[in-house]
């Protein structure tokens, strides 16, 4: 495909939060030389856009002045070039110069470190100006959006929205109610259940947000206004109400990263990267950690992490098995108390859009089986986010097959050139 001249090293990783800088910081000081890549312009991922908790940031800083390091922002994979035991090769394309040729990276060993976005389920009205992912909400907060003043309500599952509402309150919103699907009983048992290392945070959170209606066993069935959100209707399935507001923040969990690894024709499993007890996944020479192998969080990111560069590296493999054993605990716990209740996945009406990116509609999909037959007939998946927002979706109201390398995931993963594609310079 392309022409791009090689650049190559010991190892290759992929994704620079936790998990990716963990692995990082430990292939370094073993003076192993590194390709290291994301999408952002800096390192962290998304949990730790603002700032790189302590005593990471000082690791990474060292790691960064380090030769042996090669450190690529604001890059993203657009095709494999070749994968076998002996190599694996990517084609890279610039987010910053996107007509730039494409730069090739190869490397023995490959570490995907692909991180986790947020689950999204579509319902009348959730393309309104107004709707936003929880997720993203923060984000857009965090980065200076002005939200001071405005009526804000958080609806969906899990601790997400928590910590959405206590970074809106803090930038001034008025935040009117969080609406948690999960029933009283759950978050019950959820809160007996949770291990001592989460308790400062959730009381932290809990003290920060007191004062704010929290409502369980409640979910919004449909956002409302003509040009921009003015409501939403809540419902409990008894009943019905309407309430008025002007930000609405979705968010039901997270979902891995699992593109680049269907790609490689890895294994996913349960919609994420299935690894082994070394963090290996089903193909030779590529291993995986953090989130992609599941939503844990940044301790289980971190750990996963140094346990696959450990054993990249040929070493023991010993990282603290109880203090891993606790993360993954502590995600099943979570991924149990908060799961989405079967009416979540059939809110979706039949002129509600799926494909956002192409304005397909569920009614216009409902006639197919799958991906391939689908974008025969439409132009769903083939937008900007080259299905990974319709995708999910797709699998959880129609019950689509996930994306494969054999079953519709193709390349390039993301819109790119021609010139990056060849290798050759537009100028």
């Amino acid at each position: 495909m392309s022409t791009a001249q090689v650049l190559k090293a010991d190892l290759l990783v992929v994704g620079a939060g936790p998990a990716g800088i963990a692995a990082v910081c430990e292939f370094v000081k073993a003076g192993r030389s590194v390709i290291w890549l994301d999408q952002g312009l800096r390192a962290g991922g998304q949990i730790w856009r603002a700032q790189i908790a302590a005593p990471w940031r000082q690791r990474l800083e060292q790691a960064l002045a380090s030769p042996l390091l090669r450190f690529l922002p604001g890059h993203a994979v657009i095709a494999v070039e070749a994968s076998s035991a002996q190599e694996q090769r990517l084609l890279l394309s610039s987010l910053q110069e996107p007509l730039a040729p494409g730069r090739q990276v190869a490397a023995p060993q490959l570490l995907l470190a692909l991180g986790a976005r947020e689950r999204l389920l579509p319902l009348p009205g959730w393309t309104l100006p107004g709707v936003h992912g929880a997720g993203g909400l923060q984000a857009l907060i965090k980065n200076g959006w002005p939200i001071r003043g405005r009526r804000l309500l958080l609806a969906g599952s899990g601790p997400l929205l928590l910590a959405a509402a206590d970074t809106a309150r803090a930038a001034g919103a008025q935040v009117l109610q969080i609406i948690e699907q999960a029933p009283r009983s759950a978050l019950l048992g959820f809160g007996l259940r949770l291990g001592s290392q989460h308790w400062a945070q959730a009381a932290g959170l809990a003290w920060r947000l007191r004062g704010t209606p929290y409502k369980t066993g409640c979910w919004v069935s449909q956002a409302l206004g003509e040009h921009k959100l003015e409501a939403v209707q809540i419902s409990d399935g008894q009943a019905s109400w309407t309430l008025d507001c002007e930000a609405l923040g979705l968010g039901f969990g997270l979902q891995p990263n699992t593109e680049l690894a269907a790609l490689l024709a890895c294994t996913i499993e349960d919609g994420a990267i299935k690894v082994d007890a070394r963090q290996q996944s089903s193909r030779a020479g590529i291993y995986a950690a953090g989130e992609c192998t599941g939503v844990g969080g940044v301790g289980k990111a971190l750990l996963e992490g140094q346990l696959a560069a450990r054993q990249m590296l040929g070493q023991d493999g010993r990282t603290s098995t109880r203090a891993l054993r606790l993360a993954r605990r502590h995600a099943r716990l979570v991924a149990e108390q908060f799961d989405l209740r079967p009416e979540l996945f059939k809110l979706a009406e039949a002129r509600t859009l799926i494909c956002r990116c192409e304005d397909v509609s569920l009614g216009e999909l409902k006639p197919f089986a799958d991906w391939r037959s689908a974008k025969l007939q439409t132009r769903c998946g083939m937008g900007a986010c080259q299905g990974r927002i319709c995708g999910p979706i797709a699998q959880d109201v129609l019950g689509w097959p996930a994306q494969t390398a054999e079953r519709g995931m193709r390349t390039p993963l993301q819109p790119t050139s021609i010139a990056c594609l060849l290798g050759d310079d537009p100028a």
